[in-house]
């Protein structure tokens, strides 16, 4: 069902930046600050993050740049993800599982409000499908923090076109946050895409390198893959990065890819595929090279 046109919409960067690792970087203060001044000098300028991600510390590191320089807020989209209590030193949870009850959801955002030394965040995306989600209740939950200023847009990540489409029907939601990358091809089959392009919602992409995979990896698939995006990418002049994000960007839901490096070279090899116009053909050898096997 079509979103209705008078439903505000919000804009990303063409490129995302991705926090997951972020407490990995050994950055200070400083370093941080500048990090984000590079992107946002790239035209990055949503940075994505997660309530867990770094053992529930990527969000504080971020929150402490942008103390220490407030005017880098009003210039950049903040995205979280919350709905996932992960068991962690300083949650001793007996188990880790999904929560998206309102008191939850309501106490997460409230937290990376504080860590991130934020007014209100931009997007907050349920991070997992929940099966006990009650979509009419956890929609109240987004209204109410909606109302309260506190929450500028709603999204989902991982979720299946019919769980989408459940939360959808009792509050509009801006994306789906979903993995797709030369080695994880996936979200083309399962629909998550054409329900994008159903509703005009662009996607998020997480992981459009697989996870390293696509550099690091031995496997067949990887060595495949890699040895074709090799070829094209030396035809084109650009880096396998590039090639990797210009791939992901060639399809028609528009999507939005995350980079996850601390490394601004990275950063601007991803921005560099925004220029990269990819053929149907190379798009469906890297395609190819990946399935192991030419189409039906």
């Amino acid at each position: 069902m079509p979103m209705d046109p008078m439903t505000p919409r919000i804009e990303l960067s063409p490129i995302v930046a991705g926090l997951w690792r972020s407490t990995e970087w050994q950055m200070s203060v400083q370093e941080r600050v500048r990090w984000i001044e590079q992107a946002l000098e790239l035209g990055i300028t949503s940075f994505d993050h997660a309530d867990i991600y770094g053992s529930y510390r990527a969000e504080v590191l971020f929150g402490e740049a942008l103390k220490a320089t407030p005017g880098l807020r009003q210039r950049m989209q903040l995205v979280t993800k919350c709905g996932i209590r992960m068991r962690a030193a300083e949650k001793p949870y007996r188990i880790s599982y999904y929560d998206t009850g309102a008191a939850y959801v309501r106490a997460q955002v409230e937290q990376s409000l504080q860590k991130l030394h934020a007014d209100q965040l931009d997007l907050v995306l349920i991070h997992r499908p929940d099966y006990l989600m009650d979509a009419a209740a956890l929609a109240d939950t987004f209204a109410t923090l909606t109302r309260e200023g506190k929450v500028a847009h709603w999204g989902v990540s991982n979720h299946s076109p019919h769980q989408f489409a459940l939360l959808h029907q009792h509050h509009p939601l801006a994306t789906n946050q979903v993995e797709l990358s030369p080695l994880q091809l996936g979200a083309l089959d399962d629909g998550t895409l054409d329900q994008a392009q159903q509703l005009g919602l662009r996607p998020m992409i997480w992981s459009p390198l697989a996870g390293g995979r696509l550099f690091s990896s031995e496997d067949e698939q990887a060595q495949r893959v890699r040895t074709d995006m090799s070829a094209i990418a030396a035809r084109y002049d650009i880096s396998l990065t590039t090639l990797a994000f210009a791939w992901v960007l060639k399809h028609p839901s528009r999507p939005y890819p995350i980079t996850g490096s601390s490394r601004i070279e990275s950063l601007r090899e991803a921005v560099a595929a925004l220029d990269v116009q990819l053929d149907a053909e190379d798009w469906y050898a890297i395609w190819v090279a990946s399935k192991g096997h030419g189409v039906p």
